[in-house]
């Protein structure tokens, strides 16, 4: 199988709750985000792309893609960054990962984070779920699709908590999953296509 997402842009309203839902459910030290909406305007919150009164305002999601072709995976020195030839799910183990940011700089998508030294935590204590992945010091980290949840038969967070029903997760090699019906009934697009990474993760137009 291979897992990925298909994200209705005629849906996403740009709410972020994709944001601080995965911030919470992976206890996410501070300063840390695997998730992030952009607009086509630019990085900046609500950034309309034109020029009034011809101005357009689209919202992109934007976390890990978990390509098919993964460049932080072939770059890699120590092996941290994988791919899981089961799911097809692009992780990084902490304790082989010796924080070179080689997979940083060969990522198109610019969507891990470097923990440079020492995590903090808004919180004392830790929030979200108790499998959630540790987060240890001068190492890069990024999202894992929520291997965690998937094991027990639940769907990532970020899916989970989309008020605007935006997200669908599934099986893309089975044609009668809901993500790959989506990606068949629907145009779509993949960002940065030209790379030839073939993300997991599908923008239904």
């Amino acid at each position: 199988m291979r897992y990925g997402m298909a994200i209705d842009l005629k849906r996403c309203m740009g709410c972020q709750t994709c944001m601080t839902s995965c911030r919470t459910a992976n206890n996410l030290p501070t300063g840390n985000w695997w998730n992030r909406v952009i607009t086509d305007g630019g990085e900046s919150l609500d950034s309309p792309d034109g020029e009034y009164p011809n101005c357009t305002l689209q919202h992109y999601p934007v976390t890990c893609q978990h390509c098919e072709n993964a460049p932080c995976v072939e770059v890699c020195p120590t092996g941290a960054t994988m791919k899981d030839e089961e799911t097809g799910i692009v992780t990084v183990d902490a304790e082989t990962c010796i924080g070179c940011k080689t997979c940083m700089q060969a990522c198109p998508y610019e969507v891990r984070v470097y923990n440079d030294g020492e995590p903090k935590y808004a919180m004392e204590f830790a929030v979200g779920f108790a499998d959630a992945p540790q987060h240890v010091s001068n190492t890069v980290e990024k999202c894992t699709m929520c291997s965690n949840l998937i094991a027990r038969g639940e769907k990532p967070m970020c899916v989970q908590a989309c008020v605007g029903y935006a997200r669908f997760f599934g099986d893309l090699d089975d044609p009668n999953s809901e993500v790959s019906k989506l990606i068949a009934e629907r145009e779509w697009e993949q960002l940065l296509p030209e790379q030839g990474t073939n993300p997991s993760v599908y923008y239904l137009k």
